[in-house]
């Protein structure tokens, strides 16, 4: 196999600054406004529990702007992510902003080398995550680990139904790609970027690994969690089927033509049983 983590790294290191620039993360927002909030963590507020006064730390982070949202609503933040160019942007906005957030370069497969096991009270995990890595289990074991017993869960991805479809080229988007795990991810070959840039990539391959909501379920189950929501929603924060979606006035993207017939994202909460 590939190199997959190094490749997958690379891509998000050249990433980090353009999308810091690209009105489609609203830096400059967060820095006028110091009550702003990202438009995915603005989705969760409905189902996301008080985060006031809690410890938390937000996996795979990217340039931070969820993390400082959470902040904002006053949580005490931490942030890991494996691309050292995205934690750079994550601290430079944290310091614009004033903010007292705790950033770690690291991947997920060794958080609970980095950061202090048992010690926070809820783990946040935010669109587009789980795809970069290869073992689910692994991942829910680490969530676990992170916890204090009673400690939470709240995760929003996309929904592995959603990554299974392909519209390019189609009259109608169709079903090409896996929607159970397989032994070799998935691997793309993408110029661009899902949010407004001009800027010319030139890492653009990656792998991705296909997780179904049932395997993500049982392996949260078998590291000791328990299930309290799982939702399903007809719309996602990206364009994930150009030219068949429709982005509305909160930033989010559905079908065009009756969304009802798509899973495009999901919700789940857990609680690590004492």
């Amino acid at each position: 196999m590939d190199d997959w983590l190094g490749m997958n790294r690379a891509l998000w290191d050249e990433r980090a600054a353009p999308h810091a620039a690209s009105p489609g993360y609203a830096v400059q927002k967060f820095l006028d406004d110091p009550e702003f909030l990202s438009y995915v963590v603005r989705f969760d507020l409905p189902r996301l529990f008080d985060v006031s006064g809690l410890h938390g730390v937000h996996l795979q982070c990217h340039i931070g702007t969820d993390t400082l949202s959470l902040h904002r609503l006053g949580a005490h933040m931490s942030g890991l992510d494996f691309s050292a160019e995205s934690i750079t942007q994550a601290q430079d906005l944290a310091a614009r902003t004033g903010a007292d957030i705790e950033y770690v370069v690291a991947p997920v497969s060794e958080a609970l080398d980095v950061l202090v096991p048992a010690s926070f009270d809820f783990v946040y995990t935010g669109v587009g995550a789980l795809i970069w890595l290869p073992d689910i289990d692994d991942w829910a074991r680490t969530v676990a680990g992170l916890l204090k017993p009673g400690g939470r869960l709240f995760i929003r991805d996309m929904h592995p139904m959603l990554l299974a479809m392909e519209s390019r080229g189609l009259a109608e988007p169709g079903l090409r790609y896996p929607y159970f795990a397989q032994p070799e991810p998935t691997m793309w070959d993408e110029e661009g970027t899902y949010v407004e840039t001009d800027h010319v990539f030139t890492a653009t391959r990656t792998a991705e690994f296909s997780h179904s909501l049932g395997e993500t379920v049982t392996a949260l189950l078998g590291a000791g969690m328990r299930l309290t929501m799982l939702q399903e929603h007809d719309s996602t924060p990206s364009e994930a089927l150009p030219g068949f979606m429709t982005r509305d006035e909160h930033e989010e993207y559905r079908l065009s033509e009756q969304p009802w017939r798509l899973a495009a994202s999901f919700t789940i909460q857990a609680v690590k049983e004492a």
